[in-house]
């Protein structure tokens, strides 16, 4: 079932088009991406389809709702976490949690929220004073405060560190698991591939592709490369003489082998036919890094994106 369905959407800002055709639909209980470089358009979407921006053209159902025509009923069923989203420094985070709560005819318990995310220790401190992570936490508390069925969250893990990026993806799969389904708009590659279930490729303001990451991954370039070292000689020829194999090379005592299909299992299976380990084993593919600019075919977009976060 299409929980969210996006089609021809287009969006200016004066003589600035920055939403030129996007279409995808999400299913109901998906980690859905929306990925793409800085300034493809991504925010400028899910705020059309929180209600926060009108469109131009294209249409936009979020659970059979249009953002533009029922705004009132939108905010009852859909929950966002802004990009740039901030609190007034001396709020405190019980207060903030009390604000939103008040906003919703049914709300969540924001009780059983600080429980969740781990924020109980925060309860009275002031937004000023919570540190990167403790104030993405609260971010997401008030996108679920209303209950909504669907969370937008935009650029979540951007300006934090390593641990605290990873703890923030355990607490999105939470909010999956929890049922509510999930648009997630992010430049991080690694983000991606560990959370979506499928992705939207945006660039220029246009959908390029939708997929799951592994879809996508293998768009770019099917072939894979392994590379090892023979626990004893092996003949390049009966490796070559494998179907999934286009090539062998040696590089001191290590071997690469290229080719596709099921090239890891079938060289394996040789191998152990031959009385071969094959040791420090390492098995390269193409990445979703890859399929990005496969796809967009733009000579910059690798620089544009950020494999791991940093």
């Amino acid at each position: 079932m299409s929980i969210i369905e996006v089609s021809q959407l287009q969006k200016r800002y004066g003589e600035k088009v920055a939403v030129s055709d996007v279409s995808f639909e999400v299913a109901e209980g998906e980690i859905f991406g929306i990925l793409g470089p800085n300034g493809a358009g991504k925010t400028t979407t899910v705020e059309c389809i929180a209600g926060l921006r009108e469109r131009d053209d294209g249409r936009i159902s979020v659970l059979g709702l249009d953002p533009g025509r029922d705004q009132g009923e939108l905010r009852e069923v859909l929950g966002m976490q802004l990009q740039e989203s901030a609190m007034p420094d001396k709020l405190r985070v019980r207060e903030a949690l009390e604000l939103y709560a008040s906003f919703y005819r049914d709300p969540a318990d924001w009780r059983e929220l600080v429980s969740t995310l781990g924020l109980e220790s925060t309860l009275e401190q002031r937004y000023a004073k919570l540190s990167g992570g403790q104030k993405q936490r609260l971010s997401i508390a008030l996108a679920l405060i209303g209950g909504p069925r669907v969370a937008v969250l935009d650029e979540l893990t951007t300006g934090l560190d390593p641990g605290a990026r990873r703890d923030t993806w355990a607490l999105i799969e939470r909010v999956r698991d929890s049922g509510v389904t999930v648009l997630l708009v992010t430049h991080f590659m690694e983000e991606a591939e560990r959370l979506c279930d499928r992705i939207a490729l945006i660039d220029a303001g246009r959908t390029v592709a939708v997929d799951t990451p592994a879809g996508l991954s293998t768009r770019a370039d099917s072939r894979q490369e392994l590379r090892f070292r023979p626990s004893a000689p092996i003949a390049h020829e009966l490796l070559l003489a494998l179907p999934e194999v286009e090539s062998v090379h040696a590089h001191g005592d290590q071997l690469t082998v290229t080719g596709g299909g099921e090239l890891p299992s079938a060289v394996i299976a040789t191998l152990a036919r031959a009385g071969v380990v094959a040791e420090g084993l390492r098995i390269q593919q193409s990445s979703l890094e890859d399929a990005f600019v496969a796809l967009t075919d733009h000579a910059g977009s690798s620089e544009r994106l950020a494999p791991t976060g940093r």
